[in-house]
């Protein structure tokens, strides 16, 4: 239903009839308030799919009549309260695919009842309490004193006038918690039976081959299990067979052409498994089959055109494999299709050519796949459309020629194509339409002002074409309005005083058109929105202060690239959720308001090119930000490296000037004694020189050593401020150790935190030409970039010599991976810190002149700050270190992550860094060492390894948008890592790529990829 916000204000206590609360699927989020503990008599709530992010309220376990209750797939926190071992009514249990912690309670083994419980994909720890899902509770009737046919779940037909015996005929017990394998079953015995429902439970191991005795079953049923078999080819002799599902279980193998011998089956659903090779042409005999579900599998080669002998066929669902070729033009004979999805596949070629007689087609879903041409004008006889998704193909034509008006459309998805045209006033009559997705094609004209008339619409995307005109005001209509892209386009005008009135929405993207005037002050009546982008247009005037009202605002707030004046208000230090703002090139002038400090959640603020000045707030998102984030204004100044700093001037009081007097008069006195005392210390020292009679040899080394100099930092010697912080490097302060030093943790007495690395050489290295060092060391200093740890300088005593950095509060990655924070590394910041790395590293060896080579990539040398943002750290210190030495594969690189050429041509090259960082990223994807993830695929098996089994078995598999992303970083990861440098690409390459988030082409789900599918892939 598209239903979003949070549940709070709602009151449960006017609903204490209810039974069944279902509101699942849709974006509440918050909170799930600890008031709807009054719905007393509640049998069962679903908030499936959602965006809450609260803990279980402890007061839910006062539900006692609740026997089904799934909170699945939220972002729920916290642990398992034992209270809900009160809802002794309980059946099933689904809390799956949330961020739960702790221990499972053991309390959960009181709920008897329980027949379903699924608690996966969570952060949770310990066992399952042994009295937890006890079939044999639910089963406590099979037992041989009593008759079977009166066992749970056993249904019998009982003879006439009582003469013969009574005979099963039925089993049927679904989610009963059930587990172990089938095999021991002796079928022979149950000749009679018609229907056995295993669905929904634990059983796993092979479907036995004696399942074929049941020669009389109508109905079989092991959805959603756990067998790892191959179909039985025996089971084609169950020619009774009407209704067959082994959906949802991981089958492997072909699908047997024997089971077209099943003529009488109407419905077959082998749908979620990992069954490959081809579709067997021989299901086109199956004339009697309505219902064809093997979607989300790896099946390959093309669609069988026997498939169009299937007439009564209402339901096709291939979605999700690897099919290539054209759709078979003999599926126009369905004419009984009310379901087609072939998404996600690799086909080519045209949609089929006629729809004159798919007149029950509801829904229609092609999208994710290479087909190419216009959509069929018969198109528009399929007036009971009502999902239609042709997304990412390369379709062409005028939209407006090939779609009619459809009464009950609701879905309607065209994104990604080469369509042309302009958009249709008719489709104001597709009066149901929730969602309407036509961006990044080459669609022209004005967006139709009936479009107002879509009062159900809740998405609505039309960027990346080439609209014109103005918005039309009658979009104010759209209170269900959740989502409105608008985006690059060439629109014109005003954004409508009426958006004031969408309420509803969450994410409001005009940027990159010719939009102008003011930004309206209306838009602070959205008071949802979490994101909003007026980037790239011509809007003049003020910031609006009513912006300060939309306290949801989470993702990004960008008005950068326009024309807007005046001061920024302070009003958006309310926008305490905001994680980006961008007011970049405009012509904002003032102070930044110093309570922006208050804005806790920001990541990246860019207030660049404006007529600012004076102090930057003082707040952990400014303090961290790069200094060209500030540039090109009057005279900002703050904390900022790379920032002047702010100087507090007065007009002096008469006290004032007195004490200023004072400080002249004793700085001259003293000024006049120190240079006394000088003249009397130099004529001392030319007597006592006078009476040498040889000259004594001096160890050049010795004076180098004598004498320190800190480079770049702040202009001062902190040399003696180091030495007292780590308490002369005390190992209490010590927070790790490399090769070459062991880095230290030194508070300053300013509050200054800097990392120090104290170097240790070997006896054999004590002494060096240090001023070659110390000029790289003052040049590797001058060096600015976000991704790269801040090299202070260098420090050089008697005593000690160490390098000064920036401290970077979460440490190594390395550190990271191997602790248990891990699970804190999400696959959003996996791929962020990858890109960071990519982007340091493409820096270094394409925009320095010359190259810098960093020689050491390691997850040890990658450090992360509080927000998880990556930074390079200790690159070419080997090389510093010690130039001269011929013994390269030991200075150039940590085991692990050496390139392998090193061996042999001990010359170090950009493209070792290269590889480094594959195996970097690949350390980081897969949760272990990225070498023994190479050296699983230098195996002969390693090319059947699947994506989904190598990625960190910590995290959940990504999804969406986000498996993408993965998959990329992955493909590129594998490229990087390959053994010939020739073969590996540059940094560039790199991360332009995984900049672009594209899916290599060819690659599919995670569910059905291989990593040999990724090798070979281009980047």
């Amino acid at each position: 239903m598209g239903l979003a916000g949070p549940l709070d204000a709602l009151d449960f206590s006017a609903l204490g009839s209810l039974l069944r609360l279902n509101l699942s699927y849709n974006q509440l989020g918050g909170a799930i308030p600890p008031t709807i503990s009054a719905l007393s008599r509640l049998v069962s709530l679903d908030l499936t799919s959602n965006q809450f992010t609260s803990r279980i309220p402890v007061r839910m376990g006062s539900m006692k009549e609740l026997r089904f209750l799934s909170l699945s797939q939220n972002q729920m926190v916290g642990a398992i309260p034992p209270s809900l071992s009160n809802l002794t009514s309980l059946v099933s249990l689904h809390l799956e695919d949330n961020k739960f912690m702790g221990v499972i309670p053991k309390e959960l083994g009181r709920l008897h009842e329980l027949m379903y419980l699924d608690i996966g994909v969570n952060r949770l720890s310990g066992s399952i309490p042994s009295t937890t899902l006890r079939s044999r509770q639910s089963l406590r009737s099979w037992n041989l004193n009593s008759s079977p046919c009166n066992w749970t779940g056993v249904t019998c037909n009982y003879p006439v006038a009582g003469r013969g015996r009574s005979a099963i005929t039925e089993i049927s017990l679904p989610s009963m918690g059930l587990a172990g394998p089938l095999d021991a079953l002796d079928f022979s015995t149950l000749g009679s039976l018609l229907r056995l429902n295993l669905s929904y439970n634990q059983l796993g191991g092979v479907i036995p081959l004696t399942i074929s005795a049941l020669s009389r079953l109508v109905s079989l049923d092991l959805t959603s299990n756990r067998f790892t078999s191959k179909i039985p080819i025996g089971m084609s002799s169950m020619k009774e067979l009407q209704f067959l599902s082994l959906c949802r279980n991981q089958i492997v193998g072909a699908i047997p052409p024997s089971l077209s011998n099943l003529t009488s089956l109407v419905s077959l659903s082998l749908k979620d498994n990992k069954l490959t090779s081809v579709i067997p042409k021989e299901l086109g005999r199956l004339h009697k089959l309505m219902y064809l579900d093997i979607g989300v599998n790896r099946l390959s080669g093309s669609i069988p055109f026997s498939l169009g002998n299937l007439t009564k066929l209402y339901h096709l669902d291939l979605y999700q494999n690897q099919l290539t070729g054209v759709i078979p033009q003999e599926l126009k004979n369905l004419i009984n299709l009310v379901y087609l999805s072939i998404s996600n596949n690799n086909l080519t070629g045209r949609v089929l050519s006629s729809f004159r007689n798919q007149t029950k087609l509801q829904s229609f879903l092609l999208s994710e796949n290479q087909l190419s041409g216009p959509i069929p004008t018969s198109l528009k006889n399929c007036t009971g459309l009502v999902r239609v998704r042709l997304e990412h193909n390369q379709l062409t034509g005028d939209v407006s020629q090939y779609l009619g008006v459809y009464p009950h459309l609701s879905y309607m998805d065209l994104s990604f194509n080469l369509f042309s045209g302009t958009l249709s006033p008719d489709w104001a009559k597709w009066h149901d339409l929730t969602r309407l997705r036509i961006s990044n094609n080459n669609i022209s004209g004005v967006i139709p002002t009936e479009f107002g008339q879509l009062t159900k619409l809740e998405d609505l995307d039309l960027s990346s074409n080439y609209l014109q005109g103005e918005i039309p005001k009658s979009f104010g209509s759209l209170t269900l309005l959740y989502n409105l892209s608008l985006s690059n386009n060439q629109l014109v005008g005003q954004v409508p005083l009426e958006f004031g009135m969408l309420s509803n929405l969450r994410l409001l993207d005009l940027s990159s058109n010719n939009l102008a005037g003011r930004i309206p002050d209306q838009l602070g009546n959205c008071t949802n929105l979490g994101s909003l982008k007026l980037n790239n247009n011509n809007f003049s005037g003020t910031i609006p202060l009513a912006i300060g009202y939309l306290v949801h605002l989470q993702d990004t707030f960008d008005v950068s690239h326009n024309s807007l004046t005046g001061e920024v208000p302070s009003q958006l230090s309310k926008l305490v959720m905001l994680q980006s703002l961008n007011l970049s090139h405009n012509s904002l002038s003032g102070h930044l308001p110093s309570s922006l400090t208050y804005m806790t959640s920001l990541s990246t603020v860019d207030v660049s090119y404006n007529e600012l000045d004076g102090p930057i707030p003082d707040s952990p998102a400014f303090r961290r930000a790069p200094a060209e984030w500030f540039s090109h204004n009057i005279n900002l100044c703050g904390v900022v490296r790379g920032l002047p700093q702010c100087v507090t001037l007065g007009t002096p009081t008469k006290d004032d000037r007195s004490k200023r007097h004072k400080v002249v008069v004793i700085a001259i006195i003293a000024s006049v004694v120190f240079f006394l005392l000088l003249f009397i210390f130099i004529g001392a020292a030319l007597r006592f020189h006078k009476r040498k009679k040889q000259p004594v040899p001096v160890d050049d080394n010795h004076i180098i050593e004598g004498a320190f100099s800190i480079l770049n930092f702040d202009g001062r010697d902190v040399y003696k401020d180091i030495i007292e912080a780590t308490e002369d490097f005390d190992a209490k302060y010590c927070i790790g150790s490399g090769a070459y030093g062991s880095v230290y943790r030194a508070e300053l007495a300013s509050g200054e935190l800097l990392a120090v690395k104290k170097i240790h050489l070997p006896d054999t290295e004590r002494t060096f030409d240090e001023q070659p060092f110390q000029n790289e060391i003052e040049t590797r200093t001058q060096i600015r970039h976000r991704n790269i740890v801040k090299l202070y300088g260098f420090c050089s005593s008697p005593r000690h010599k160490f390098l000064v950095y920036e401290y970077m509060e979460r440490g190594s990655l390395g550190s990271v991976l191997r602790s248990d924070t891990a699970a804190e590394l999400d696959w959003v910041k996996r791929v962020s810190i990858v890109k960071d790395v990519a982007r340091a590293l493409f820096y270094m060896h394409h925009d320095c002149t010359p190259p810098i080579v960093h020689r050491d990539i390691t997850s040890n040398n990658i450090l992360l700050d509080s927000e998880f943002n990556a930074c390079v750290s200790d690159f070419g210190i080997a090389r510093l270190l010690k130039p001269d030495s011929s013994n390269w594969t030991m200075l150039a690189g940590t085991r692990g992550y050496l390139a392998p050429e090193l061996a042999y041509t001990m010359r170090v090259t950009t493209k070792c860094d290269v590889y480094s960082f594959g195996v970097v990223t690949l350390e980081l994807l897969v949760g272990a060492y990225g070498d023994e993830l190479i050296s699983i695929l230098s195996s002969p098996s390693g090319n059947n390894v699947f994506v989904k089994d190598a990625l960190d078995q910590r995290l959940s598999l990504p999804v969406a948008r986000v498996a993408d992303e993965v998959i990329a970083v992955l493909t590129a990861a594998l490229s990087c890592a390959n053994n010939s440098p020739e073969s590996r690409p540059t940094m560039k390459q790199v991360y332009e790529n995984i900049g672009s988030v594209k899916t290599p082409q060819g690659c599919g789900s995670l569910d059905v990829l291989r990593l040999s599918d990724l090798i070979n892939a281009d980047i």
